[in-house]
């Protein structure tokens, strides 16, 4: 196996680190304590190509492949989670669906837009009943004189309700046995956007309800075949995995760093507390923790990029790497002493920020059942 990366996947990842140290750092402790959407940032994405970094350049993205995509993520995850999410839910969860199902008029329509960071898209799966039981949808759309009318609601949606949102996709019962994947336009009448949640973490990222009443768009916003839109969201969530894989590889990773740079300058008893076996072996245990699972990761986003079955893999790879995140956090807390309870220290944010990897984009629990039904339990 080759554990190399090419000429430009390493030139992407830099790129990325660097725009991330230099733009994303000064600004995210005033990002997640005013819980301002990173608009300038977003813009700046977008000029770098990152919007839209795994769709084809025909439609204005950058035709990398899947790893390229998670390193970007990674990178920008080490920094902070907020603007990580932001890019993440809008390439692998909002806009892919329109790439993989959209027929050429949607292509046309939105690819262009959401692939440059002008609009950004979301994906409105999870309901008050149905997030990991996904198939539990209560979300209807009817057809009315040629064209869909939605009632329901959707909750814990990312990236809806910016002033550069575009559109979500969203699961809907077309009929008593089928739910299918509509697109549904920003600004639409009937589509209600709520109030901004209060979060623990992320908060410099968009979140909210999101609800339909009466909410009527046309026929042609159907998102490929008519009651397949449980088979391919499905299909998202495991792309999407990779990209939240990623993200706790990130967190990880930037929580590692905070740590080993203030265990070299924090001093007790006379010598650097980096001299301390105790810390030392914190340190250690999850350096070797993040290569385990930075492979794991990797190997997920190259078996897709293959064409071949990645669901175990990013199920494993989500699981892992969520785990590591908290742990890595909590680690870095515990390293900094009293500093890691105070907010101008990195490593306060990232320990908030890392609980939600453990839930988003499937439990853990759901990716055990993956996993096991993988094994064939």
């Amino acid at each position: 196996m080759d554990f190399e990366l090419s000429d430009e996947q390493r030139l992407l990842r830099d790129t990325v680190r660097d725009f991330a140290r230099n733009e994303v750092a000064p600004a995210a402790a005033e990002l997640d304590e005013t819980k301002a959407f990173p608009y300038e940032l977003v813009k700046k994405l977008g000029e770098l190509g990152l919007m839209g970094i795994p769709f084809p350049t025909e439609y204005g993205g950058g035709g990398a492949d899947t790893l390229s995509y998670a390193l970007a993520v990674e990178e920008l995850a080490r920094i902070d989670s907020s603007v990580a999410i932001t890019m993440a839910a809008h390439t692998s969860l909002g806009t892919m669906p329109i790439y993989m199902w959209g027929d050429d008029a949607q292509r046309e329509e939105w690819l262009p837009q959401l692939c440059s960071g002008e609009r950004l898209a979301a994906f409105g799966l999870t309901e008050p009943d149905a997030g990991s039981d996904a198939g539990n949808t209560r979300t209807r759309a009817a057809l009315d004189g040629g064209e869909w009318v939605i009632e329901g609601a959707k909750q814990f949606i990312t990236n809806s309700g910016t002033d550069i949102s575009g559109c979500v996709t969203i699961t809907a019962r077309t009929g008593d046995d089928e739910i299918s994947n509509i697109i549904v336009p920003n600004g639409t009448p009937g589509y209600e956007i709520g109030e901004a949640y209060r979060k623990m973490g992320w908060n410099a990222s968009d979140t909210r309800p999101l609800s339909f009443d009466g909410c009527r768009v046309p026929e042609a916003n159907l998102l490929g075949p008519r009651g397949q839109g449980f088979k391919q969201f499905l299909q998202i969530l495991d792309g999407g995995r990779i990209g939240v894989a990623a993200m706790g590889l990130g967190l990880a990773q930037g929580a590692l760093d905070e740590a080993v740079a203030y265990a070299k300058e924090r001093r007790a008893f006379g010598q650097p507390i980096s001299r301390f076996q105790t810390i030392q072996a914190k340190i250690a245990d999850i350096a070797t923790e993040i290569e385990a699972a930075r492979l794991l990761t990797y190997r997920a986003a190259v078996l897709k990029d293959r064409g071949e079955n990645f669901s175990l893999t990013a199920a494993q790879a989500k699981l892992k790497t969520g785990r590591l995140a908290v742990r890595a956090a909590e680690e870095a807390v515990q390293i900094h002493g009293g500093y890691g309870l105070i907010e101008e220290y990195p490593v306060c944010r990232f320990y908030r920020d890392a609980k939600i990897l453990t839930i988003g984009e499937g439990t853990d629990e759901v990716q055990q059942m993956v996993i096991a039904r993988a094994l064939g339990l």
